[in-house]
C-alpha cells in the first residue's frame, strides 16, 4: 500500500500521520508545533512564468537584516522605518506600495485569514489574562532545536534556507500560537494515569517482530492466505510480489515491530495473540486486506517508570494538543463576530480589512503582513514583469485584450476536450488552470497570460521551420520506439554493482527484480522497469542512440544522465504508424509544423527573456542583491571555465542531452 494508504504509519507503532493547511509549507522536522498548522490556509500556488522565474544572482548578494523573534503576533506595522524604493529595474523604481498591492492581489485573502486567527487567539488570551512571553517563545525554539540535535542558529538556517522561513515568521507565526493554544487549552491537555500507562506499553513495552501483506482485494487476499498457509516459508516472497504496501514489500514484508496502542487495534490483537510462526486470517482494516506471520515476540524493556514519566507526559500533552487545539479554536471561531471587508468588492476601498469583535485589521496592516511573508518572492515577479513591461515599451509593443483573450484560446485548445461543436472550452481551462493552482483569474491573467503574450511578441512570431525538422517530428511521433525496461540510480558504485547483477541473467523477470528492488526513480520502480517507450529526437540523444543500439534481451552500459545513472533492458522496439492516405499525411504534416512552430517559440521567448535579464542592471534591496552587465564585465575573468565548474558548461549540456524520460514527462497517448 502507498503512503496515502489510511494505513500508513499504524501498524509500525510509529506516529500517527495527522494533516494540517497552513500558509506555511508544512514542516516535517517540526514536528511538536505542527497540530497549529490545522488553522491556516495553504499556500496558493503560483503560475509559472517567465515573469515570475527568479532572477539569478550575478554579483555577491549583500547580507539582510536579521530579523528577531518576537513573542507576540504582529498586529500593527512595525515602529522601525520602512523603506520607500524596494527595487529598482534599469534605473526605474519598485516602491513599497507597488509591492504591496500585488503582494494583496496574491495573497491578501490567504494571509488576511491567517492574520485574523492569530488575532483571535490573542484577543482571547487577553480576555483571559493569559500571557506568551518572549522568553517562552524563545525557550520552546530552543527545545525543538535540541530536540533534532542542532543549535538554535543552524535551526533557523534550515527553516529559511529549506522553507523560507525566517526567524521572526517563525516565531510570530508558528511557535506563539502553538504555546498560546496550550495555555488556552489548560485543563484539556491534563495527562491521565491510564494515558501515562499506555504511553509507557507503547514506548517500553512488549512489541512482536511480524511480515505484512496487504491488498485492496479480498479475493486476492483471501489466495494469498492460501498459499502462505500452505507454505509458510514463502511467505516473504508472496510479500514481495504481491504485496501493495511498497516499503514493507521491498523488505520481503518485514515491519517494524508492532506495539501496544500505536496503531490500528485488530492488528495489535492479532499479533498478540499468534504464537511464532502463525498466521493470522485476512484482517479487514481501513479498506486494506492485511495478512500477518508473527515471526518472534520482542520482551518489555526494563525502565523505571518514574524516570521516563516526564518525557511521557510532554509527549501525550504534545498529542493531545492537536485535537484540543481544533476544539478550542473552533469554539473561538463560533463566539467571534467578523466582517470580511476585503472580500467584500464594495468595501475595499474603506482602507479596512477586517473587523474582529470591534477591531479593526486595516489594509495597511494586512499589506506589510503579506510583504513580510511573500515579499521577496512576490518583488521577483514584479521585477521581472517590469522588465518586460520595458522592454515592449521600448519597442512600441502593446498587450491588448484580445491578445490575452486568444492566448487563453490557444491554451484551452491544446490542454482541455473541446466543446460539443468542435469550439475549445476556454471556460473548462480557466476553471482547470485557476483551481489546480490555487490563484483568481486576475492573477492567472496578470502572471501567466501576459508575459506569455509580451514575450510572444518580443520574440517574434516568425521562426523558420525546415524539412529536416519535420522529417524529424515524422520520426519522433510516428516512428519505431524502443521497448525498454529501465534501472536509475544515483550512485555510481551502486550502478555498477547493479549492472553486474543484471548482466549474470539477462532476462525482463530478472531485471525487473532488480529495477522493484534497487531503482529510485518511482514509476520504473513500481512498474518493474517499466518506463514509456523511448522515441527518436525526444531531447535525449544520449539515450536514445543507447536504446536503439540494443537488440532485444541486451542490457546497456551505464548512462550517466545529470546525476543519476540509468541501466536499460530491451524488450524490442515498436513498429512504426504507417500513414498511407495523402490526405491524412497532409494533415499529420501540418500538426507537426504545428508543434514545431510552438516549440521553437517557446525556446526563442524564453532566449529573449534571458537576454533582458542578462542586460538589465537590477537592485533589490528587500533580498539584498544587485547586478549589472558592468559588474557582469569586471567579473567576467574571474568565471570558472565549465571543466572547472560542477554541473557548468559542457557538462550540464551533456546532462541535459542525456535526461532519462519519466512517466510524467510523456504524453499519455504514448504510454
Amino acid at each position: 500500500m502507498t503512503q496515502d494508504t489510511p494505513l500508513d504509519g499504524k501498524w509500525y507503532g510509529g506516529n500517527r500521520r495527522v494533516r494540517f493547511g497552513m500558509i506555511l509549507a508544512s514542516l516535517a522536522a517540526v514536528a511538536v508545533v505542527v497540530a497549529i498548522r490545522y488553522y491556516w490556509n495553504a499556500d496558493s500556488a503560483r503560475a509559472q512564468t517567465p515573469a515570475q522565474a527568479r532572477t539569478p544572482d550575478r554579483a555577491q548578494p549583500a547580507r539582510p537584516a536579521s530579523r528577531q523573534p518576537a513573542a507576540e503576533p504582529r498586529g500593527t506595522p512595525a515602529a522601525t522605518p520602512k523603506v520607500d524604493v524596494v527595487a529598482t529595474v534599469n534605473g526605474e523604481k519598485i516602491t513599497r506600495e507597488d509591492l504591496a498591492r500585488e503582494c494583496l492581489r496574491h495573497y491578501g485573502k490567504d494571509v488576511l485569514e491567517s492574520l485574523v486567527n492569530l488575532h483571535l487567539i490573542r484577543q482571547e488570551c487577553e480576555r483571559l489574562g493569559l500571557s506568551v512571553t518572549r522568553q517562552e517563545v524563545e525557550e520552546e525554539i530552543g527545545r525543538l532545536a535540541k530536540r533534532f540535535g542542532v543549535p538554535v542558529d543552524q535551526w533557523y538556517t534550515m527553516l529559511k534556507q529549506e522553507r523560507g522561513i525566517d526567524p521572526a515568521q517563525y516565531a510570530t507565526d508558528i511557535v506563539w500560537p502553538t504555546l498560546a493554544l496550550r495555555k488556552l487549552a489548560g485543563e484539556r491537555l491534563k495527562v491521565t494515569p491510564e494515558e501515562l500507562r499506555e504511553a509507557y506499553d507503547t514506548q517500553y513495552g512488549p512489541a512482536i517482530k511480524a511480515r505484512l501483506i496487504a491488498v485492496k482485494d479480498l479475493k486476492k487476499a483471501e489466495k494469498l492466505h492460501a498459499d502462505a498457509l500452505a507454505a509458510p516459508e514463502t511467505f516473504g516472497e508472496l510479500a514481495k510480489k504481491f504485496s501493495e504496501d511498497t516499503p514493507s514489500a521491498s523488505d520481503n514484508g518485514w515491519i517494524p515491530p508492532i506495539r501496544k496502542h500505536a496503531g490500528h487495534e485488530e492488528i495489535e490483537q492479532a499479533a498478540f495473540s499468534m504464537k511464532d510462526g502463525e498466521i493470522s486470517p485476512v484482517i479487514q482494516v481501513a479498506g486494506q486486506c492485511v495478512i500477518l506471520k508473527r515471526e518472534e515476540a520482542m520482551p518489555e524493556r526494563k525502565v523505571q517508570f518514574e524516570l521516563v514519566k516526564p518525557n511521557l507526559e510532554k509527549f501525550i500533552e504534545e498529542r493531545k494538543l492537536r485535537a484540543v487545539a481544533h476544539d478550542v479554536f473552533r469554539e473561538l471561531q463560533e463566539r467571534a463576530k467578523l466582517e470580511n471587508y476585503f472580500n467584500d468588492p464594495t468595501k475595499r476601498d474603506t482602507g479596512i480589512a477586517a473587523v474582529l469583535n470591534g477591531r479593526q485589521i486595516t489594509v495597511r496592516m494586512l499589506a506589510e503582513e503579506c510583504i513580510t511573508r511573500h515579499g521577496e518572492e512576490v518583488l521577483e515577479g514584479t521585477i521581472n514583469r517590469r522588465l518586460l513591461e520595458q522592454a515592449c515599451k521600448k519597442r512600441g509593443i502593446e498587450v491588448s485584450d484580445d491578445d490575452l483573450a486568444a492566448e487563453v484560446l490557444r491554451a484551452a485548445a491544446t490542454s482541455v476536450e473541446p466543446l460539443p461543436d468542435g469550439k475549445p472550452d476556454v471556460e473548462a481551462w480557466l476553471t482547470l488552470a485557476t483551481e489546480r493552482q490555487g490563484i483568481s483569474r486576475e492573477v492567472y491573467y496578470r502572471d501567466s497570460v501576459w508575459p506569455s503574450v509580451a514575450l510572444r511578441k518580443l520574440a517574434g512570431d516568425e521562426v523558420s521551420i525546415a524539412e529536416e525538422d519535420i522529417a524529424k517530428g515524422f520520426e519522433a511521433n510516428y516512428g519505431p520506439r524502443a521497448r525498454c525496461l529501465a534501472i536509475v540510480l544515483d550512485d555510481l558504485r551502486r550502478a555498477q554493482q547493479v549492472w553486474g547483477m543484471a548482466r549474470e541473467k539477462q532476462t525482463a523477470e530478472s531485471f525487473g527484480d532488480l529495477a522493484d528492488q534497487y531503482s529510485i526513480e518511482p514509476g520504473s520502480k513500481k512498474l518493474r522497469g517499466q518506463v514509456p517507450p523511448i522515441r527518436k529526437y525526444g531531447g535525449q540523444p544520449v539515450l536514445e542512440k543507447e536504446a536503439f543500439a540494443l537488440a532485444p534481451g541486451e542490457i546497456s552500459g551505464i548512462i550517466q544522465t545529470e546525476d543519476k545513472f540509468v541501466i536499460l533492458f530491451c524488450e524490442g522496439q515498436t513498429e512504426p504508424v504507417k500513414i498511407e492516405k495523402e490526405t491524412e499525411k497532409e494533415k499529420v504534416r501540418q500538426l507537426i509544423v504545428e508543434d514545431l512552430r510552438e516549440k521553437k517559440l517557446r525556446v526563442a521567448m524564453s532566449k529573449c527573456f534571458q537576454q533582458l535579464q542578462d542586460h538589465a542592471t537590477i537592485d533589490n534591496y528587500l533580498a539584498g542583491k544587485s547586478q549589472s552587465p558592468e559588474r557582469e564585465v569586471k567579473q567576467a575573468s574571474h568565471v570558472p571555465t565549465p571543466q572547472q565548474t560542477p554541473g557548468g558548461g559542457v557538462r550540464r549540456e551533456v546532462r541535459e542531452a542525456s535526461r532519462v524520460p519519466t512517466l510524467q514527462q510523456v504524453p499519455a497517448e504514448q504510454r
